[in-house]
Formats: structure tokens, C-alpha cells, sequence
């Protein structure tokens, strides 16, 4: 187990087996493939799916909703907990794609660690960089899967090179590739010495695993052709001497990350990757609030909501929120203080997840992420507690890049539209605003693909065929200020005021020159692009 700091108390054992981390990449790294073999080790799924399944292959368990499926593409995150050995594992996937960044920004909020997919052949991608120095700005320990080694990929030097430029940080390998492409055998387990080889006739077995007194051992002659071997014992001489050796406290301080090379569609180096997990990855970690730090030891319950998801199940207008627990013994039928409304909150039905399908959370603990229905009670950044009236902080929402009007293909249906949008902006999916004049609603989010995410669940949910339009506004910017000065500002510029969907002021704007006309013409209204979510 890895060193507490100097005056932390011991963890209760049921806290301290618990690892809550994310999975990062670019999109077609191979993130939900990787996903699906986890649950397979963890014992939680018998087969595990294909994105892109043909026929009878099943399709995987994470993606649940249409699009994810027709596209093969994560849209939104999804939470699953499942056992491996005596840990158990809280697995939140992100989206890849960059369009919905902002998801996958407050998902990191609720996670411990990350786990970083980049394709063997691609290396480090943009979303890859964006999403890394999300975890850097949170000093997130991160750990390194290197996929598709069994297709035709970088030299391996050049692979951890490109790491340490890119991303400015030390690089450690847990593992040594033995051959690329075609002729990819498995792996050196440099941690423990053993020769793991591939076995590429059934993508859900296990390969074989032979334990060696080390690279020098003549029992490597049996499996690996001679000029492999030769290759295989330099380089890994070479990397001892160029590359710093693993340090737990460097690896928890985010300084260094371990690298693992593997398929994960061969199912291969993922076990490794899981042990790397288990025994480098932190326990679940200090969080912060307003007033004070919240230690998962405390007795008292606290969580935060980081996501809301709507109609995971179509046929019952649900909406769950999920919390990541940050101290505490939770029990179902809890009493919680929804510190937001001031009122208590009787916990009837949280649920843990595996993917789509869930099961009752009879008790969870700090570290863990359970899902509470409700019916729209529950918001990003609120705070769940027995009492105390904290606020989190650290969860942010950001100002969108793009905006467009959103129009009811049947104008009688107005009011339903109405229902559908707040429910998307209560969910984190786009933002929402009204504006002073004029009938309709402006919808922003950061990327394109999200109107047609948008389109189709408004569509598939509710009935309802709506379009987008062109608006003359370019921005949104939060309005911060005295109470009066706000009210001034607001009166005086009616025709580029708005709402969003928690009620706050915002000016939308068309040019730059309109922010800079605030800024000279009314000193005391600051216009921010970034809104903290503490369910206030």
C-alpha cells in the first residue's frame, strides 16, 4: 500500500480499497473498447461488445444511448463499479470527442486519477492534450495504456519521447512491446519480470504468462525469435538508463506516469494495466468546498452531483444524478440535506452502475459514485450532506463557443420544447437561454455534433422535430456585479440580455466591440465566460 501523507489518519478498509479514476483519449483510441475489458477481468460481463458490432457481436455495455451506438462514439459519461481482486473499481468513461469537452472537464472533478489511451500508430492527439491539462490543472495522477501495438505503431522510443515533449512529463515504462504490427508477441512485464505473449486466436482469453529470472534467462529463447530477442534486451537496457525508474510518490504527485503497451481488443496488457491501477492509483482523495476540506474518513455523508443524465431510460422519463461520495458511510434510505433548497432528501433508490444496467446501492462509501433518480430536483454542483451547508468547489461551466436559435418544427407545440430544453441545460448538454425580447430560446454548446446530439434526443424523447437557426449573437458572457448595478446594466441593454436556465443574467453579444464597451462603459459589471456550479 502506498505511504499516507505524514498526518493522515489510516483510511477504513472499505474506503481505502476503493480506485475512482476516468479514462482519457481521442476519439478512436480505443477508450470503450478498453472500458469493456475492464468490466470482462472485473467478472462483470461474461463477452464483452464491439463498437462497431456486426451481426450477433454484442455491442457494448457503456454506450447506451442511440447515437453512441449508430456512431460508435461516447457522448456521454458514464459510471460503472465493479470488483477486481480485493479492490473495487469506480470507472467513469468520457467522451472523446471534443465537442463535448465540458462533460468530460467536470467528470474529472469527481475522479481520483486518469487513465490515458493513446494509439500506438497516432501517438499524442489534440483532445488528448486538451483533456491532459485538464488533469494537470487538478494534479491528477495519470497512468498510461499505449493501444493497438498488434497494428502497425511508432518506434516505442519515439512513442515515450513524444509523451515527455508534448505533455512535459516523465515517462516510466511498466512494460516492453516484443515486436510491432504483424509480428507484436506481447509484452516484457518489466515490474515483475515475466513474459506475457499475446494469444491472438480468441480476443477474450488471456494470453499466457511465463515467469523469468530476467531478460537473461535462457527459458526467453523458447518463445521469442532471436532477432526480437537481441532487440528486445537493448532496448529495455537502454530505457533503464535513460528513463527514470517508478516512483509511487512521484506517479500520486502527478509528475510521472507509468506506461503500459497492449491490445485491447486481444484483451491483451489489460490486467497489467488493472494491477497498475490497483496498486499506483490513489485512494480516494481529500475534496475541496468553500470553507474547508472534506476528508473521506469523516463520518458524516458528503457528495456532490458532477453529471445529470436524462431518460437513460426512454420508456420512464428519469433523470439521475450522479454523485460522487466524498466522505461518509452512505445507506439506502439516508436522510440528506439538499444544501441548494435547504430541504431534506429522503434516499430511497440510488443505484450503482454497470453501464445501462443498474442495481439498488444498499451502501456505498466515500469514493463511490451512485445515481439518484429524481425529477428534477438535483443539479450540477449541488451538495448532498447530513447537515452541514457546504459547497464544493472546482465545478465549473464554461461560456458557449456557439449559438443558435432553437425552433419547434410545430409551433403548437411550444411549451413541450420548453420542457425538453430546460431539461438538457439542468443535464449539462447545452446551455439554454431566454432572451428579454423576442419569443424562442438560444441554445449554446461548444461543438457542432452536439445540435445534432441534441436534435435527435429532442426527437427521440419527446416527439418533438425541431431545427436550428442562425441568431446575430456570436457569445455569451455571465454578468457579475452589485445587485443595483447588474439591475442598471440589465435595463440599459434589454435588447442583449437573457436568461439561462438557473434564472442568472447574461448578455449576449455579436462583436468583441460589445464586451469592450462594457468593460469602458460600466466599471463596476464584470463579464465572466466561466460560472462556478455550487448549487446556490
Amino acid at each position: 500500500m502506498l505511504d499516507h501523507a505524514q498526518n493522515r489518519p489510516e483510511l477504513p478498509p472499505e474506503i481505502a480499497r476503493r480506485r475512482t479514476f476516468a479514462i482519457i483519449s481521442h476519439p478512436d483510441a480505443g477508450k470503450t473498447t478498453l472500458t469493456e475489458k475492464f468490466l470482462l477481468f472485473g467478472g462483470a460481463i461474461q463477452m464483452a461488445g464491439q463498437v462497431r458490432a456486426k451481426g450477433e457481436a454484442r455491442r457494448t455495455r457503456s454506450d447506451f444511448m442511440q447515437m453512441e451506438k449508430d456512431r460508435g462514439i461516447s457522448v456521454s459519461a458514464s459510471a460503472m463499479s465493479f470488483d477486481f481482486g480485493k479492490y473495487r473499481f469506480n470507472l467513469v468513461d468520457t467522451p472523446g470527442h471534443s465537442d463535448f469537452s465540458e462533460d468530460t472537464y467536470r467528470t474529472l472533478t469527481a475522479v481520483d486519477a486518469a487513465v490515458m489511451v493513446i494509439d500506438g500508430a497516432k501517438g499524442v492527439e489534440s483532445q488528448t492534450r486538451k483533456l491532459f491539462e485538464v488533469c494537470r490543472l487538478r494534479d491528477l495522477p495519470i497512468l498510461t495504456f499505449c493501444n493497438k501495438m498488434d497494428r502497425e505503431s511508432r518506434e516505442t522510443f519515439d512513442i515515450i519521447d513524444e509523451i515527455q515533449q508534448n505533455l512535459a512529463i516523465d515517462v516510466t515504462p511498466a512494460s516492453w512491446p516484443i515486436g510491432r504490427g504483424g509480428d507484436f508477441l506481447g509484452c516484457y512485464d518489466l515490474l515483475r519480470n515475466r513474459l506475457e505473449l499475446m494469444d491472438r486466436a480468441d480476443r477474450n482469453k488471456v494470453g499466457e504468462t511465463i515467469v523469468l529470472e530476467g531478460l537473461d534467462d535462457p527459458a526467453m529463447e523458447a518463445h521469442i525469435p532471436a532477432d526480437l530477442l537481441a532487440q528486445l534486451r537493448e532496448e529495455v537496457e537502454m530505457a533503464r538508463e535513460l528513463l527514470p525508474p517508478l516512483d509511487p510518490k512521484s506517479v500520486l504527485e502527478g509528475h510521472l506516469t507509468p506506461i503500459w503497451f497492449g491490445s485491447a481488443i486481444n484483451s491483451f496488457g489489460v490486467k497489467e494495466l488493472m494491477d497498475g491501477i490497483a496498486a499506483y492509483a490513489p485512494e480516494p482523495q481529500i475534496q475541496k468546498a468553500e470553507n474547508r476540506q472534506i476528508a473521506p474518513e469523516e463520518d458524516k455523508v458528503t457528495g456532490f452531483v458532477f453529471k445529470v443524465q436524462a431518460n437513460m431510460d426512454p420508456k420512464h422519463r428519469d433523470r439521475v444524478a450522479f454523485v460522487r461520495l466524498a466522505s461518509g458511510h452512505f445507506e439506502r434510505g439516508m436522510k440528506l440535506l439538499h444544501v441548494r433548497s435547504k430541504k431534506q432528501m429522503s434516499i430511497a433508490s440510488p443505484v450503482l452502475f454497470l453501464a445501462a444496467d443498474r442495481e439498488l446501492a444498499e451502501e456505498a462509501w466515500a469514493g463511490d459514485i451512485i445515481g439518484i433518480p429524481n425529477h428534477g430536483q438535483l443539479r450540477i454542483g449541488d451538495a448532498l450532506t447530513e447537515g452541514e451547508a457546504l459547497r464544493f468547489t472546482g465545478i465549473p461551466s464554461f461560456a458557449p463557443e456557439l449559438l443558435q436559435a432553437c425552433r419547434a418544427g410545430d409551433p403548437m407545440k411550444a411549451k413541450h420544447l420548453d420542457k425538453a430544453l430546460t431539461q438538457f441545460a439542468e443535464e449539462g448538454a447545452a446551455k439554454v437561454f431566454k432572451p428579454v425580447f423576442g419569443s424562442g430560446f438560444i441554445v449554446g454548446v461548444v461543438g457542432q455534433l452536439q445540435y445534432e446530439v441534441l436534435a435527435s434526443r429532442i426527437e427521440l424523447e419527446y416527439g418533438l422535430p425541431v431545427r436550428f437557426e442562425p441568431t446575430q449573437f456570436t457569445s455569451a458572457r455571465w454578468v457579475a456585479g452589485d445587485k443595483l448595478a447588474v439591475e442598471k446594466f440589465t435595463a440599459a441593454n434589454k435588447q442583449h440580455m437573457a436568461s439561462d436556465s438557473d434564472g442568472d443574467p447574461v448578455f449576449m453579444t455579436r462583436l468583441q466591440w460589445d464586451i469592450d464597451r462594457v468593460a469602458r462603459d460600466y466599471p463596476d459589471i464584470r463579464l465572466t465566460s466561466i460560472k462556478e456550479m455550487h448549487g446556490t
